[in-house]
């Protein structure tokens, strides 16, 4: 159903209409909440491809070849051999298809075998009931709770920290 490969810079203009899109962003990124002109999102794209101790790889549709959201682990640390997963379906069509649990193992995978790390780690919000089952789906568990992290639609809601360690992980 999907491929996931390098993203290029010509690869942008979906997310003019995502990152515009207050149903798309809102559990994501808070960065993207402060990205509004083409300028600005320009900016933030043109960083993925500089971004050190960063993989990030793009989403696609196997059959179609269109760009459907990205993915990756941020935070990279060789020393303690970790880092945070991320993950942002922008093509709301695609939404609730199991896409992201296969994008989710996709980067699991990649992130233990070849990248060899022994923990990685995401944070995702309270209120975001469908990507919470879906971690923890995944193998991730919960390590705790930074209480009002995050301010969304005029109230303040957790973020859950999830992990999932190389002894947890389980390849399907």
């Amino acid at each position: 159903m999907i491929e996931l490969k390098p993203l290029s810079k010509d690869d942008v203009t979906p997310f003019y209409t995502w990152i515009n899109d207050e149903e798309v962003i809102k559990y994501s990124l808070s960065l993207f909440q402060r990205l509004t002109s083409k300028e600005q999102i320009d900016g933030w794209y043109e960083s993925l491809f500089v971004e050190q101790n960063t993989y990030t790889i793009g989403v696609f549709l196997k059959d179609s070849g269109q760009l459907i959201g990205y993915a990756g682990i941020s935070g990279i640390s060789t020393l303690n051999h970790s880092g945070e997963y991320f993950i942002f379906i922008g093509d709301k069509s695609q939404w609730g298809k199991g896409i992201g649990t296969q994008v989710t193992a996709e980067i699991l995978a990649y992130g233990f075998d070849v990248l060899q790390l022994n923990r990685i780690m995401l944070t995702v919000s309270q209120l975001n009931y469908g990507g919470v089952k879906a971690y923890k789906r995944a193998g991730f568990t919960v390590e705790g709770v930074l209480k009002e992290a995050c301010y969304r639609d005029g109230i303040y809601h957790d973020k859950i920290v999830m992990a999932l360690l190389r002894s947890e992980y389980k390849k399907d």
